[in-house]
């Protein structure tokens, strides 16, 4: 109940921002966009007023609550439902502005540069929540990993995928008027993937640690879903003619065709991963029994598709709007090619056969190749007409051009995350039960352990482990796993141990303890590269808001109505204060007044 009624704020504010944000763009889109955000804002009030009251009374008044449910206790989880929220509810914003031109039938490119930023904020907020997500369950689960393709997991992702094809093909719409129809229904399938993440959650029909089991409002949110989707995919088909792009497709060779397959890639993407969500239900209705999905089917899809999208990353900048040759494309792309066959050459050198390690890595020299070559032609060509050094050159490219170098910052953190989700092929993992002074070997590491200890505190009770981390006779760290007991929440969690460098963690596990004989059991898992995820989460993020910068031009303007707006207010605080007290209200009272 709470979150709903946290849900109906924040649109509220999101609302709110619009207005403030678009009051001086004329009523004709902006109009129509507050009444499609009021009719979402609408619906949740009347979940929170009719169905779900945050003020309901409890049946009993405990005398002291459980507390925090302990697994929730990291500083993750104080920003992550935020960001996911922010995420799913500012989607609202760019799917408003798409209703508001096809009601208005306002089909240009203000709609697009409308709704951008805010589809750019849902962006990051989304990749935001769903990167500290995945930190929270790597270092307080306990099995080793951050990601399990659990449905809500899987509800995050969705909108993200949808979002990130809407913003790589807006801009195709903006160079070259074409994809119309296409961009409306990625915005609207980005918002509805939203409602249903909600749905899914919310309903009790799927199994997951994340969902709302025992809330009875699964039907509304479906219900809506279906009225949302008939009044938006209807609006569409009634605006075809409209929405007829003004080009066509010049070549299947070129930046558009790129474009435009990374728009299908993610689509399809987005697709598999909602099939593996609701294929439980699905076969559940059919057939009478609750088939389940797990990680081996998504990794099986998601594997080639993200592979296919990190080698479109490295080639849509290389490709020429309109058409480009084939001899001009090898001709831009020799460097990066050579240096994606050369990591292959060193890989293999080194012992690596696993095939898509072999073409992750690659791939990811390949594209990081060009985006340091799309850098140093930026850089050049400002020192050539300016004369400036090259530092400032590079920084005078992001200032002055924030959405395009910004989104290469943005690939170079997808290129960082896909390292760490190579060094997954060689993950390992090894189970040992030792008394204290004896060791076990691991992925050339020696693990000792020195004994168990025990300590009692406010609401926990603890037994921690201390193990000796050595390599070839070198200690390097000592790691302290633990479990912990809440006697209030009767719950058992982990306190997992890692010693990490960018090469590899090497994550400890207390799985087991006997106190009596002083023995434990250890679960260890050798994972490679996973700093790189961590890493390439933050320069992502860092992309996402250096393209929300405004450009010069903007700023400009942002600064005019800002001193348009304080010179208004001067003008009439000293209207107010030429009137005397008697202008601002505060004569004195004559007799029998108040």
């Amino acid at each position: 109940e709470g979150s709903l009624l946290f849900w109906s704020w924040l649109l509220a504010l999101f609302a709110t921002a619009v207005v403030m944000r678009h009051r001086r763009d004329g009523p004709a889109l902006l109009g129509p966009a507050i009444s499609v955000l009021m009719v979402v804002e609408l619906f949740f009030l009347a979940l929170v007023v009719f169905f779900e009251s945050p003020w309901a009374r409890s049946a009993t008044i405990p005398v002291d609550g459980r507390g925090l449910n302990p697994l929730l206790q990291h500083p993750a989880m104080v920003f992550h439902p935020p960001c996911l929220y922010l995420g799913f509810i500012g989607m609202t914003v760019p799917f408003a502005f798409a209703m508001a031109a096809l009601f208005s039938r306002q089909m240009g490119d203000d709609w697009i540069r409308k709704s951008r930023p805010w589809a750019v904020l849902a962006w990051l907020f989304l990749a935001a929540g769903n990167v500290l997500g995945a930190r929270w369950a790597y270092v307080e689960l306990g099995w080793g990993g951050y990601w399990a393709w659990d449905p809500v997991e899987n509800a995050a992702f969705m909108p993200w995928l949808a979002n990130t094809a809407y913003l790589h093909s807006v801009m195709i719409q903006e160079r070259k008027g074409m994809l119309k129809i296409w961009n409306m229904l990625l915005v609207i399938t980005a918002f509805l993937l939203t409602i249903f993440g909600t749905f899914i959650t919310r309903s009790g029909l799927i199994s997951s640690v994340h969902s709302f089991a025992q809330s009875n409002i699964g039907y509304l949110f479906a219900g809506f879903l279906v009225f949302l989707a008939v009044i938006s995919f209807g609006l569409v088909w009634a605006r075809r003619h409209d929405l007829k792009s003004a080009q066509q497709l010049d070549s299947f060779f070129s930046r558009e065709s790129s474009f435009l397959l990374n728009n299908l890639i993610l689509l399809g993407g987005a697709f598999a991963v909602l099939w593996g969500t609701v294929f439980p239900m699905v076969s559940e209705a059919v057939r009478g029994v609750r088939l389940s999905v797990g990680p081996p089917f998504f990794n099986q899809i998601m594997v080639p598709i993200g592979l296919a999208l990190l080698a479109l990353m490295g080639i849509g900048p290389i490709m020429a709007w309109r058409r480009m040759s084939a001899r001009a494309f090898f001709r831009a792309s020799r460097v990066p090619l050579v240096l994606g066959g050369i990591a292959v050459l060193i890989l293999l050198a080194l012992g690596v056969s696993h095939a898509y390690a072999l073409v992750t890595f690659s791939l990811c020299a390949f594209v990081l190749a060009t985006i340091v070559a799309e850098y140093v032609s930026g850089v050049r060509a400002r020192r050539a007409q300016s004369g400036e050094p090259a530092a400032v050159a590079f920084l005078e490219l992001l200032r002055r051009a924030p959405r395009r170098f910004g989104g290469y910052i943005i690939h170079a953190g997808v290129v960082l995350i896909f390292l760490g989700f190579g060094g997954a092929a060689f993950n390992k993992e090894h189970e040992a039960t030792l008394s204290p002074g004896e060791s076990t070997d691991f992925r050339g590491h020696r693990l000792t352990f020195n004994g168990l200890h025990t300590r009692q505190e406010a609401g926990v009770d603890a037994v921690g482990a201390e193990v000796e981390l050595s390599r070839d006779g070198e200690p390097l760290a000592r790691l302290f796993p633990q479990k912990n007991f809440y006697p209030k929440n009767q719950q058992m969690a982990s306190e997992v141990a890692i010693h990490s460098n960018l090469g590899r963690d090497f994550y400890v596990v207390l799985a087991d303890y006997d106190l009596q004989n002083e023995r434990a059991s250890f679960k260890a898992y050798f994972n490679p590269l996973v700093s790189w995820f961590w890493i390439g989460g933050i320069v992502t993020v860092l992309g996402g808001i250096l393209v929300l910068v405004p450009l010069p031009r903007a700023r400009a303007r942002a600064r005019a109505a800002g001193r348009n707006a304080t010179r208004a207010a001067a003008i009439w605080l000293a209207a107010l204060l030429a009137a005397g007290p008697a202008g601002l209200g505060l004569a004195s009272a004559g007799p029998g007044e108040k």
